[in-house]
This record gives C-alpha cells, sequence and structure tokens, in this order.
C-alpha cells in the first residue's frame, strides 16, 4: 500500500453496518477535502464493505472477541489483539497517519490502541445512546470523543466528547429538505426489523393487520423485511388478506422506499434512528432487547422523548396494541404530520462534516 506520508488518515471499524456506514460517510467527506484514506478491519470486515470503502487500500488486523467467551477463547482473543497492535504498529509507522478514527467493534481495537502508543490523534465514534465497551476503554485515552447522541450513557468523566451526530446516507439527507406528506387513497406500511427483528415482526404484524375490516387493508400495501428463506412462509400469511405486500430479506433502494412511506415499524440501532430522523417518517419503534446495555431502547427514547417516534417495547409488542397504534395513525393525518417533523427536529444531517472539521483542528 503505497500512500503518501503527509495526508493519510486512517479508519477503522467492526465488520457490521453500524460501524461500516458510518465510517464509509466520512471517507467520502475526506476524500472531497484531499485526504487520502485508509482502512483497517479484520478479516470478518473484509467482506462487509460498501460504496466507498472498497475501493481504499485496506489492511487486515488480527483482532478478536472477549465478550461472553470462555476462558480460551479470550486467551486466544487476547494473543489475537496483542499481534494485532504490533501489525498496526509497523504499518502506522511505515505510512505516518496523521490521524486514526474508530467506529467501534472490537475490530477496530487494535488499529486504536496502536495510535494511542504512538500518540497519533485518535478520534473515536460512538454510535449509540450508551456506549459500547470498546469505545468505553478507548474513551479514556482519545484525543477526542465524538458521540451522535447527547450525553451518551457510560462515557467516562476523561473523555473529551463533542456532539457529531451520526453520518448517514448522503441520499437519505437530501430527504431532510422533502415535506412529508401521508397519501390519501393508500397508505404505505415499511417494516424493518434485519435478522433479529424481523421473525417477531412475522409473527405480530400480519395478526395486527389481519384485523382490520377488508375496506382498511385494501388501502394498505405493506413492505416488509422477513430472514432470508422466510419470504413464502410470509406472503401466504398476507394471501387471504385484501392488501398488497412486497416481501424480501433485503431492500437497496432505501431512498425510494423513504420517500413513499407513510408509517415506518423498526428497530432502533442508531442508523435507523437517524436516517428516520433526516428523512422525517413516522414511526412505531420496537427496540431489540438484547441489544448490548439495552442501548437500542435508549436510542429510541431519545427521538420519543421528543414526540418523533412511537417506542413500544418488545414485551409489550402484542397484536392488539400495534392494530390499535397503527388504526390512530392511519385515521389522523396531522398526528403523523407531528411525529414527522418532530423527527426531523431531532436530526443531524451535517455529522460527517462535524468529524471531519474537528479532525482537521487536531492536524
Amino acid at each position: 500500500m503505497k500512500t503518501s506520508t503527509n495526508s493519510l488518515i486512517i479508519l477503522t471499524a467492526g465488520g457490521t453496518g453500524g460501524h461500516i456506514y458510518p465510517a464509509e460517510s466520512l471517507a467520502v467527506e475526506l476524500l472531497h477535502r484531499g485526504f487520502q484514506v485508509a482502512f483497517y478491519t479484520d478479516s470478518r470486515g473484509l467482506s462487509n464493505y460498501q460504496g466507498i470503502l472498497k475501493d481504499l487500500p485496506t489492511t487486515s488486523i488480527l483482532s478478536g472477541s472477549v465478550v461472553g467467551k470462555s476462558f480460551a477463547t479470550k486467551i486466544l482473543s487476547l494473543s489475537k489483539v496483542a499481534l494485532g497492535v504490533c501489525q498496526a504498529i509497523y504499518y502506522m509507522l511505515r505510512h505516518r497517519p496523521r490521524a486514526v478514527v474508530g467506529f467501534g467493534g472490537y475490530a477496530s481495537f487494535p488499529t486504536a490502541l496502536a495510535a494511542v502508543c504512538l500518540r497519533i490523534p485518535l478520534v473515536i465514534h460512538e454510535q449509540n445512546s450508551v456506549m459500547s465497551r470498546t469505545n468505553r476503554l478507548l474513551a479514556r485515552f482519545a484525543t477526542r470523543t465524538a458521540q451522535s447522541f447527547r450525553n451518551a450513557r457510560n462515557t467516562p468523566v476523561q473523555a473529551k466528547q463533542f456532539l457529531s451526530g451520526m453520518p448517514i446516507r448522503a441520499n437519505i439527507v437530501q430527504l431532510y429538505s422533502h415535506l412529508y406528506t401521508p397519501h390519501d387513497d393508500k397508505f404505505n406500511l415499511l417494516i424493518l426489523g434485519g435478522s433479529q427483528g424481523a421473525k417477531i415482526f412475522a409473527e405480530v404484524i400480519p395478526q395486527a393487520i389481519a384485523m382490520f375490516d377488508c375496506e382498511i387493508q385494501k388501502k394498505l400495501h405493506i413492505t416488509q423485511q422477513c430472514r432470508k428463506g422466510d419470504e413464502e412462509v410470509l406472503q401466504k400469511t398476507y394471501q387471504s388478506m385484501a392488501c398488497t405486500t412486497t416481501i424480501s430479506p433485503f431492500f437497496t433502494d432505501m431512498f425510494q422506499l423513504y420517500t413513499q412511506t407513510d408509517l415506518m415499524i423498526t428497530r432502533a440501532g442508531a442508523s435507523s434512528v437517524y436516517e428516520i430522523a433526516a428523512a422525517g417518517i413516522p414511526s412505531i419503534m420496537v427496540p431489540l432487547p438484547t441489544a448490548a446495555d439495552n442501548h437500542q431502547y435508549y436510542n429510541a427514547k431519545e427521538l420519543s422523548d421528543h414526540g418523533g417516534t412511537i417506542l413500544i417495547e418488545q414485551k409489550d409488542l402484542t397484536a392488539e396494541l400495534l392494530h390499535r397504534q397503527i388504526a390512530t395513525l392511519i385515521a389522523d393525518k396531522q398526528k403523523l404530520c407531528e411525529l414527522s417533523i418532530n423527527a426531523k427536529k431531532c436530526a443531524i444531517i451535517d455529522a460527517p462534516t462535524r468529524l471531519a472539521d474537528e479532525i482537521i483542528k487536531l492536524i
């Protein structure tokens, strides 16, 4: 990897979308400003690149997770981390980056720690309203700690924090200027749950829709994410109803979907919360209860406290409750518009700019 020594910034992140998407957004912003950008992750993350990240110079760094693992696995993981730190130090000494930006996930830890050891400015970004274990440790030593949500829980007192917001896809940011207007003759319901949310949504939501009379069902078009392989099973649950459906394990054109949506039912990952806020989409959020430190609940609560979403905990999610909520919103366009307006009040659409500005101040 041949890289200039005077303008290189290294990004490091785990392999999941919640870490990859903000790294991609910042990479676009830094490249636009004339910086060179490289990406460090572990082998797990190499197959999860999106957009610009797949075109960046990339380096695989050894890492491993210790949370919830057996003693033997923890020892092996710690050995990988130690080797990963040495790897990252070697590459950084060769290429002399001006700064390192970490987006969380255990795969980011060796590279971030190597930056601390070499006294290279380190910025870490916390996506969620509860700081992750990796970032909680690194924030004690980082030059700056960027946060998506105000006053993220479990932030160490030593952290030099600033509010950056959550970087989201650029085409979704464009929807911030669009005025949400519910449809008159139809009602488009978008259901996104990811692999861990699709199962319970596939069980409860069709039951809730079945409670509507035929005339209401005829107005409904349901676009629902399901687990791969469950498309036919879920489709059959709607066959006896008058609504139309689009069922898929994955949707690519989220911009188009968002522009057509009257109401969303979704989990509450940080990217989802910030995209919904930017696009001003009325939503019902059902946080994943097994998310680390219950962070999805607090993500959704940030929006619901400002009237920007309806928060339902999974333990309370029943077909009857969901039916009542959807029915109320179908009948109350003003409430839908209020949810949209309040959601946009919580949006931060210039997160990549804020992050890049802070990095430039450091270097």
